[in-house]
């Protein structure tokens, strides 16, 4: 007991220690979710559920049963990954830690991390997918090609 209260103390007074921790953390996690067998996970997952729901105000009971298996299975992969890397690492102190970071994070490893803790982004994620799955996302991208300009202003000089 007495090692860890000192450990405690010992991290707030030095705080570079737990940053470079978490610095090292969040460059796994950056491998870790880039990998094509977490993407891969993660889309079965959504695949096989983001009809269940839709963008009212109201939350379905379903949901919550969804969410915590989405947790144990994602959270736990990433997990297992982590400790392998870091022994000893812990998930729960993590995503703790993560408020007081998120200011350095990139935003989709931030977002990525809060489908975890936050049941509105873990939602909105789903949202998301659903409205690419049906073609109603907002595809900005096809707005910022302006390929019929560029053909006719070459053909024109």
């Amino acid at each position: 007991m007495m090692e860890t209260a000192d450990e405690e103390n010992f991290g707030v007074a030095i705080s570079s220690p737990s940053d470079a921790e978490f610095d090292a953390v969040v460059g796994y996690l950056e491998h870790i979710i880039m990998d094509d067998d977490f993407q891969l996970m993660q889309r079965t997952f959504m695949e096989k559920h983001y009809q269940e729901f839709d963008d009212s105000e109201e939350n379905k009971l379903i949901y919550t049963s969804i969410f915590n298996e989405y947790i144990s299975l994602v959270e736990k992969y990433i997990e297992e990954k982590l400790l392998h890397q870091i022994p000893g690492f812990n998930m729960t102190a993590f995503t703790m830690s993560l408020q007081q970071h998120k200011d350095e994070m990139a935003g989709d490893i931030f977002d990525m991390l809060l489908t975890f803790t936050d049941f509105l982004a873990f939602k909105e994620m789903f949202l998301d997918y659903r409205a690419e799955k049906e073609g109603r996302s907002l595809d900005l991208s096809s707005g910022l090609v302006v390929t019929s300009l560029n053909k006719s202003s070459i053909s024109s000089s």
